[in-house]
């Protein structure tokens, strides 16, 4: 098969490693990729938001098969206009993907079906969003409506931080659009869990559970980023919380997609709180998570090609996923200064002598023939071990050997 990946992360980079251990996968095109993912598939010089661009690459190449990995494209329409030309394509529709691209939507959907989540409300001035802030017991959420590049989640222990929240998003427009609206929601605590889920339009068959890490520092300190690592399998999902989950949350959900009109063919990401009253479903992504998908797919005996097909086709119901008993740990390797300001253009060293462990590029790009880093989270270095801790250990010991002016990393991924 002749596949299309759209995207260009640490992301694409495990989806494409896992397409390529099929003996369907044919010749592989990325748009746009990255120096990682140039090792594996032709890449092509197409912003992964090049709606119209993408669609012409898609049809003049004739690909047997599109994968939309990212978040905007989704959003923006492009399986809509893929599938318009007759292109077999993994992803939702914009209706589908607006789980993710609406955080206003997505509550109000879970309100309606009885999904249970935190308490929450939507404002659009800014004045009335400030006011009910004010009233509101500490810590405090605070989301922008659209689509913020995984940053657009602010938890503001005091009044102060909740106010300058408000001002960033709504009146500065740090996020852009994205932060017309807001959603106030009470803060929650427990474990977060993340589970991947296919799903058909009549199926979810979820994936293994995963954790992530979202801070950028150890101790989960410091702002949010898009993630600095992450393992599976959880230990808090365990079998009874995995059934209430399946209960309360997967089959309700793919009852509002139905009742909703959405005929959602892709992947849904659930992002999870298990508190003391009960799992609570925080948000959905509409495609694999990252560096989610970092420790998933390795860990998928399936072949990624046969399971994709399937929803498509709407064949989910037919298959049963097999995963590896083993662990594995992620941990992210970012620009010094992520997830602020941070340099470009540094070049890498070290990547031949890691062993033992994939190495998922995220932000890079050849550069004069070499290596350099394009991003704020640069690679993720993913091991599998008999336990989390012997993961983590391989996953340590293979990050030190790879070097980058100003690179950092958590010290403490999987501990928790």
């Amino acid at each position: 098969m002749k596949i299309l990946v759209v995207g260009g992360g640490g992301r694409e980079h495990a989806i494409i490693w896992k397409l390529k251990q099929s003996s369907k996968a044919g010749e592989i095109h990325c748009a746009p990729g990255n120096g990682g993912i140039a090792q594996l598939a032709k890449c092509v010089p197409l912003s992964a938001t090049d709606i119209d661009g993408i669609t012409a690459y898609a049809k003049a190449e004739a690909f047997d098969l599109v994968i939309v990995a990212p978040d905007d494209p989704l959003y923006l329409g492009l399986a809509d206009r893929l599938l318009a030309e007759g292109i077999r394509t993994l992803g939702p529709k914009a209706d589908g993907a607006r789980i993710e691209g609406s955080k206003v939507y997505a509550k109000q959907l879970m309100q309606k079906y009885g999904i249970p989540t935190a308490a929450c409300a939507v404002f659009s001035d800014y004045e009335k969003a400030l006011a009910y802030v004010r009233s509101c017991p500490l810590p405090v959420v605070i989301k922008a409506d659209g689509l913020a590049l995984g940053k657009g989640v602010l938890i503001c222990e005091t009044g102060k931080q909740a106010q300058a929240a408000l001002e960033d998003i709504m009146i500065n427009k740090v996020f852009g659009d994205a932060g017309s609206r807001v959603v106030v929601e009470e803060f929650l605590q427990g474990p977060e869990v993340s589970v991947l889920a296919f799903c058909d339009g009549k199926t979810i068959l979820a994936m293994e559970s995963a954790q992530d890490h979202k801070r950028a520092f150890d101790h989960d300190e410091g702002p949010n980023t898009g993630g600095m690592g992450t393992f599976s399998p959880s230990p808090k999902y365990t079998d009874a919380v995995r059934a209430e989950v399946e209960e309360k949350i997967f089959a309700r959900t793919l009852k509002a997609l139905i009742d909703e009109g959405i005929d959602y063919r892709g992947v849904i990401f659930f992002g999870l709180m298990l508190t003391e009253k009960g799992p609570k479903l925080l948000e959905y992504n509409a495609r694999f998570g990252d560096p989610e998908a970092q420790v998933v797919l390795p860990r998928l005996k399936n072949d990624l090609i046969d399971v994709i097909e399937a929803v498509i086709d709407g064949r989910l119901g037919e298959l049963t996923l097999e995963w590896d008993a083993r662990s594995a740990v992620c941990v992210v390797a970012a620009s010094g200064g992520y997830p602020g300001a941070y340099t470009k253009g540094l070049p890498i060293t070290g990547l031949d002598a890691v062993d033992g462990a994939v190495v998922f590029h995220a932000g890079t790009e050849i550069k004069d023939k070499n290596l350099a880093t394009s991003g704020g989270r640069v690679l993720g270095v993913t091991a599998l071990g008999q336990d989390t801790e012997q993961a983590r250990r391989t996953a340590y010991a293979q990050i030190k050997k790879i070097h980058f002016e100003g690179m950092q990393y958590r010290t403490d991924i999987g501990i928790k």
